[in-house]
This record gives C-alpha cells, structure tokens and sequence, in this order.
C-alpha cells in the first residue's frame, strides 16, 4: 500500500507552514511507512508568491488563489496554518465540504468554531485533526481523545502561553517590570509586536476552551472563560510570591465539580507544584482524572518544528484512515451541555495587596470587614514603616468563594486609611 501516493494542499507557508513541509520532506521515509503512503504537497497557499519563503519550495506549487486548492482534484488532505476566523473558516469549511480532511493548528478558530467544522466533518465522513491547536508540540488532544477517555477528567490546568511564562519566568530570575521584560521579548521573537493576545490572556483563553470542551465533553463557549492577563503584575508580586512560597504564572484553568469552571488568570502556585518548576518559553498541561489521577505533559509549546511535528502527526493520522477506509471514525466528543459556574460562585484562596496609611488599627479594620463577608485569612505579611505615607499590607486567604470577597473589598476601598487595592490574584494549592 506504500506505493501509494496521497496529495496534501498546504494552506500558509510561514514559520509553522515552512516546518510542516520541512518535517514531511525530511522524513518522507519513514512517514510513507507509518502512513501507508507517500505524502506529497501538491499545492501551497501563500499570499505573495513574490515574497521569499523561510524554506526551499518549488515555485510551481505556489499559488495565490484558494480556488487553485480546491479545484485540484487529487488533493485529499488540507493543512490550514494561515490562522485567524478569516478566511479560514471558509477555507476550512468549503475543503471539509468538498469531500477532503483538514488538519489545523488555529485555536480562535477552533475554539470559535468548532462545533460547525466537527459537524461538517461528521457530515461529509472524513476527519478534522486539530492537535497543534494547543501546546505546539505537546501531545494533549490525542490523549484526550483517545488514551485517556475511559477518565472522567475532573481538572485540566495549564501553562499554555510561551510568551507570558517567558515574561513572568524573567521578571522572577531578575527582579525586573514586566514593561522591560516584554519588550525583551519582543525583541527575542518570542513576543508579537502587537502582543494583545498573549499578554490579555486571549491566546490561552481560546486553548482553554478548546482543552474544556473535549475533557469535560461539554460545549464550552469562549465567552465562558473569564481572563486576566498579566499586564498589572509587578516585581512587587513577584517578590511576595517567593517569600510566601509560591511561583507566579499565568494559567489555564478548568474543572468539573457540580459545574464546569473556566478561567485564564495569573495564579500564585505552591513551589513544589510541578507547573511551578515550568520556566521560559516551555509550556505544560497538567490533568487530574479519577482514572489516571494525576498526569502532566511538557514540553516545547510553539515554534517552527514542534507545532510543526504535531501537524504532521495529524496528516499521518488522517493518511493512514484514508488508506483503510476509516474516515470520520473520531467524532465530536462534546455531548453534553453543562453548566458553567458563575464566578461568584468558584472557590479559590486568593493573595491581597494593599496600599495602606501606616498607623495602628488598619490591619484590625480590614480583617474585620473581610471576616464580615465570610473571608477567612491564612497569612499577613505587614513590614515595617517606610519613608512614604504608605505601607504594602499583604494578606492570603483560605479557600472562599470569590463574591464573598468582592463583597468585603467594595467596602475595605471606602476606608479612609486604605488607599489602594493594588493587586488581587487568585492562588491554587
């Protein structure tokens, strides 16, 4: 069956488009015997065809016309790495349609549209593979999907954004402001020029609600997820997190307890946590299931030839159906509907920092207007007097549910004595 050859339409040739070729020519042997065919490009979708390409093409695969794709009729599998809703939804659509897989690494499409794609991959009986949607060259739907869906999976929480956890990892190893960090970064590559969607938490958002969806086999709307970024974290932050005995990172949270909880947040996080121990650019996905019980997967979370090698993972895959007539054998797996929690409702401890006027009896006001509301306090950090009118005063609570606090910290900002809530970030133990 190796003699066979199975033609594939490359939609995008950038960095990830240039390493999904790279992969499939380099390793075309041993790809061919895993697939039970030769895979070739057959037709590359690139915006200009002037423009230089970052790998060696040959030119007449080039073309600047979606139509070119899908007209050809030997193509049967579609690679959508061009990102974004448009086009590439429509792309991604009219191929599925139009009788041919489609793999994609697109997490906003995906978690904006997914529902439509795997229905009309179900429809037209051929496959939409998705792996390098989140965590680039980490393993995670497939697991998912496949090795652990015996597990009712009851949490996923992680690091899924390589651009913050570089951030947040620098400002902890140098004592620096986020301002200078990400600029740093950007100047590494490791950041966009316009880096809205790392640092606002949109790019982790998306990833969470496509990781919800699948282990909690529940629709998940992206406006479900509630965000924060990581734009008002301070060295400040920074520095009582290592003195409490946390590590500060941006994660993706979801669990299943009497409701679904999504959430994309900066998190203090026990140094011990085998997230916390993830530095850099790396991401990790960490999964707790009544099966399995705990299990993480780590490793590089984007780039040219990880999401690269997930990508090709994904065409092997849909070759090999292709070949044994098993196409659109792995359907949707969110049947249900269940309820998102309202965020008032989600239990979590939470660490507060507070400008306060340094004189006797401030820190008795403040912890009585929080026992008021049912928040209970685990630690205080106030240092002594400083040269200005003000002092930080740091508190962690136990667990409590987050509208008891939002309660207390409406009135603790009316105190004369408190001047700023200057930080408020959730802590998972």
């Amino acid at each position: 069956m190796d003699n066979k050859e199975i033609k594939i339409g490359l939609l995008g040739c950038g960095t990830v488009g240039s390493g999904v070729y790279k992969i499939l020519e380099g390793n075309a042997d041993s790809i061919s015997k895993k697939s039970g065919a030769k895979l070739v490009v057959n037709k590359i979708l690139v915006k200009d065809k002037t423009e230089p390409l970052v790998v060696d093409v040959n030119k007449d695969l080039l073309t600047e016309n979606f139509e070119d794709v899908l007209n050809d009729s030997e193509i049967e599998i579609v690679v959508e790495v061009i990102g974004g809703v448009n086009p590439a939804r429509d792309f991604v659509l009219r191929s599925l349609k139009s009788g041919r897989s489609v793999i994609s690494a697109n997490k906003e499409l995906i978690a904006k549209h997914g529902e439509e794609l795997l229905a009309a991959a179900e429809e037209n009986e051929v496959d939409f593979y998705f792996e390098a949607s989140v965590g680039g060259g980490i393993p995670i739907i497939s697991p998912l999907k496949e090795d652990l869906a015996g597990n009712k999976i009851t949490k996923v929480m992680g690091i899924v954004n390589g651009t913050t956890n570089y951030i947040l990892t620098k400002m902890d190893q140098e004592g620096a402001e986020f301002d200078t960090v990400l600029k740093k970064a950007q100047e590494l590559g490791y950041a966009e020029a316009d880096p809205t969607s790392d640092i606002e938490g949109y790019d982790a958002a998306y990833k969470l609600a496509i990781l919800a969806s699948i282990a909690f086999e529940s629709r998940v709307n992206i406006d479900d997820v509630y965000m924060e970024g990581i734009t008002k974290i301070t060295k400040e932050d920074i520095t009582y997190a290592r003195e409490l005995g946390y590590k500060l990172k941006l994660l993706a949270i979801g669990k299943q307890n009497e409701g679904i909880e999504l959430r994309v947040h900066p998190t203090f996080l026990p140094k011990e946590h085998p997230l916390a121990k993830v530095d850099d650019v790396f991401n990790a996905i960490f999964i707790e299931g009544d099966a399995i019980g705990e299990a993480m997967f780590y490793g590089p979370g984007a780039g040219q030839m990880p999401t690269g090698s997930a990508i090709v993972g994904d065409v092997i895959a849909a070759a090999r159906n292709i070949n044994y007539g098993a196409q659109g054998r792995i359907a949707c797996t969110c049947f249900d509907q269940k309820e998102v929690k309202n965020r008032e409702e989600v239990e979590s401890s939470f660490y507060i920092r507070l400008d306060v006027i340094d004189k006797p009896g401030v820190l008795g006001e403040v912890t009585g207007l929080l026992g008021n509301n049912q928040v209970s306090i685990e630690s205080v950090i106030q240092h002594g007097r400083s040269d200005n009118s003000t002092v930080p005063l740091v508190l962690v609570t136990h667990q409590i549910k987050e509208g008891n606090l939002q309660k207390a910290l409406e009135k603790i900002k009316s105190l004369e004595d408190v001047k700023e809530i200057a930080s408020l970030i959730r802590v998972e133990e």
